[in-house]
Parts: structure tokens; sequence; C-alpha cells
């Protein structure tokens, strides 16, 4: 089981997917990808953002939800939604090694049903006249903390 699972829920921005690719490389995590995605692989931006570490990442594509959601619960990885829409701050939980993070696509966040699937939400604390911040610079701070817990960085 990796360390740590970070998942994209039907990504729009390829410049956002390529840098968590960049991520997923660097710190040893597993990236997986929600379909469909608003872009495909091949896409320019995507490797731009992701330079040469796109090989190096180790992605999974699922072709659904539920083939994602089916994926998780197989391999026993509790399901953690990243949200604005949660009292819970991330700095407040308690990671556990093989955690998945999701999250929602930029556009539009998750829907209801990815939310009935969590098994917790989790926001960031922001200030109140803000919406939320870029999903991949959201997904790097909890990435980090989730990591520091579990004493899951790489050696």
């Amino acid at each position: 089981m990796a360390p740590l699972y970070l998942a994209l829920y039907q990504p729009d921005i390829p410049q956002n997917a390529g840098s968590l690719m960049r991520l997923s490389a660097c710190l040893g995590i597993t990236l997986e990808i929600i379909e469909p995605a608003g872009f495909t692989l091949s896409d320019r931006a995507l490797k731009r953002a992701g330079m040469d570490y796109i090989e190096l990442a180790d992605v999974v594509r699922h072709l659904s939800w539920d083939t994602f959601l089916s994926a998780v619960r197989a391999r026993g990885s509790r399901l953690i939604l990243l949200t604005a829409h949660s009292p819970v701050s991330y700095t407040e939980f308690d990671f556990f090694p093989g955690d998945t993070l999701l999250v929602g696509r930029e556009s539009a966040g998750a829907p209801a049903e990815v939310h009935a699937a969590a098994d917790a939400r989790l926001k960031i604390a922001q200030r109140s006249h803000t919406r939320s911040l870029n999903v991949a610079q959201a997904a790097a701070m909890v990435v980090g903390e989730a990591l520091r817990q579990t004493k899951g960085f790489p050696a």
C-alpha cells in the first residue's frame, strides 16, 4: 500500500493535474484521476506543468466514480474529502498511512454523492471573504500534513 493516495475528481485544469503529478513523483504518493477529465493525458499544458516528472509519477486512471470508489474500498483506505463545506480543519484531523485524499473539480467541487461516500470531510481554514484555494495548492498543503503525521515523507 502506498503511504498516501491523492485523487482528483474529474479535474478540469491540466496545469493543476500536472503540478500534482510532480508532487506525486517527488513524494512517492499515488495520484488517482477519476474520469471524465477536462483534458487528455497527452495535453501540452499537462506535460508542461508536470515536466519530466510525469514519467516518475505513479498515476492510476479510473473510468468512473464507481470504479474509483470500489478500488478505495478494496484496499481498505479511508476516503478523505477536502472541501470548503466542512466544520473540521485538516490540522485537527488524525491521518493514517494509506488514506486517500480527494479533491473536487476546480469548476464545481464535489457532488453530493461524493460527499456522502467520504469517511471524513476536511477544510483548510481561510479568510471569510474568500471562496477557495487553488486545488493543487490545497492538496499540497494537506498532503504535507498527512505525510508529516504518518512519517511518510521519503527518507
